[in-house]
Order: structure tokens, then C-alpha cells, then sequence
């Protein structure tokens, strides 16, 4: 299974997205409501994924938080939902307004969206209702600034880790300084954004180096 995918947005062609990871090109399907809030091409994202194997393709599809992933992984397993629909339904609604819908049973605002009708609606109220009742839905606005604050984190991630590369790279190279003194001399990165520790490994002559960086208390 791949759990999430980090790396530059090259391509996008709706519900068809296209992310280079290490040289790689992965194409990701992924709903509308994650579409809107992805950067421009050339930008770096963060998706959370989901895997679908069939026996004539693998399909992978995206989405900017955990919430939409879990309301998909939810849909995929109604009777007669399948990926496509699923994808279908949370582009045109937001995961806290459809859990919404769900608990309140309101099957008049369900039937809006596309592919949706009666019989489909109703049975998505008794299908999902048990799998989302401990679904806290959220105020309004929340949901976009909890992914924008994934994506934040994300750029912010990388940017870090280039530097990091670069500076400690350039510095064992010329000659300045020796793996050890590297290790030691770890620079520390601070922004505020998160407090998450985060991890870069380097490799000189084929030797790896485990830097640490650690995020300054206030």
C-alpha cells in the first residue's frame, strides 16, 4: 500500500494529477475539493493516498487530508459505490459537509450531487451513518486551514531539506569540515508551522550521514 506521496506537481488534468517523485511520474486521480487547494505546477505537494488493485490496472487516487481519504475508503465499501463514484461524490462536497449530511440524514442535499439519486442516497445514510458517528464535523473554514497547514508543512519540509543537503553537502566537499564535525555542528531549523522533528539523511562516498535537526524551544 502507499500510504502518502511527496514531490513536484508537474501535471494537472482534472480529476488526473501527474507528481515527480525522485525523477518518477506518479498519476494520481483525485476529487475536485483537493484540486482547488493543490499550488501551481512546479510547486511541491503532499497527498495522502489510496491504492485500488485490479486485475487490469493499479490505481492510485490522492486527497489533502486524512478526512478525505478516510470518507473515501468509507464509500468504497457501499454496496453498488465504487472508486469512480466515490471520487465523484467528494467532488462536489466537502468531507465535513457530507458526514453532515450523513448523521442529519438530510438525503435533499445528497441527491444534488452528481450520479446521486434517491434509492443511492438513502442508502448511504444507513451504509456510512455507523462508520461516521464518531466524525466530529468541523466549523466552517477549519477544514481549508487544516489543509493548508499540510501543505505549509510540506513545502516548508522541503525547503529545509535542500537546504540542509546543499549547506552540509558544499561544506564536506571543499573540505571545511569532516563527517563528524558535520554530525555534531547539526544546524537547527525552526518555522511556525510545526515542531515535528524532522529527519535528512545524506550520503558522501557512499556513506550515509544521519543529521538531526531539532526545533529550538520557544
Amino acid at each position: 500500500m502507499i500510504g502518502h506521496v511527496q514531490g513536484r506537481l508537474v501535471q494537472k488534468l482534472p480529476p488526473l494529477l501527474v507528481v515527480d517523485v525522485g525523477g518518477v511520474g506518479y498519476e494520481i486521480e483525485a476529487p475536485m475539493t483537493t484540486i482547488y487547494k493543490l499550488p501551481e505546477i512546479g510547486q511541491d505537494i503532499y497527498l495522502f493516498t489510496h491504492l485500488v488493485v485490479r486485475e487490469d490496472a493499479h490505481l492510485l487516487f490522492g486527497f489533502a487530508t486524512l478526512e478525505e481519504r478516510r470518507l473515501f475508503r468509507t464509500l468504497i465499501k457501499v454496496s453498488g459505490v465504487g472508486a469512480r463514484m466515490a471520487l465523484t461524490i467528494l467532488s462536489g462536497i466537502e468531507a465535513d459537509e457530507f458526514a453532515r449530511c450523513i448523521q442529519e440524514g438530510d438525503t435533499a442535499r445528497l441527491v444534488r450531487l452528481p450520479g446521486i439519486g434517491r434509492k443511492t442516497a438513502e442508502r448511504l445514510v444507513v451504509e456510512v451513518r455507523d462508520r461516521l458517528k464518531d466524525w466530529e464535523v468541523q466549523e466552517a473554514g477549519s477544514g481549508a486551514a487544516a489543509c493548508a497547514l499540510e501543505m505549509a508543512k510540506a513545502k516548508a519540509i522541503s525547503e529545509t531539506e535542500k537546504r540542509l543537503r546543499g549547506t552540509f553537502l558544499d561544506r564536506l566537499l571543499i573540505g571545511d569540515v569532516n563527517q563528524q564535525e558535520a554530525i555534531r555542528q547539526g544546524e537547527r531549523f525552526e518555522h511556525d508551522m510545526t515542531t515535528t522533528h524532522i529527519a535528512i539523511v545524506l550520503t558522501w562516498q557512499d556513506k550515509v550521514i544521519h543529521v538531526d535537526p531539532v526545533s529550538r524551544e520557544a
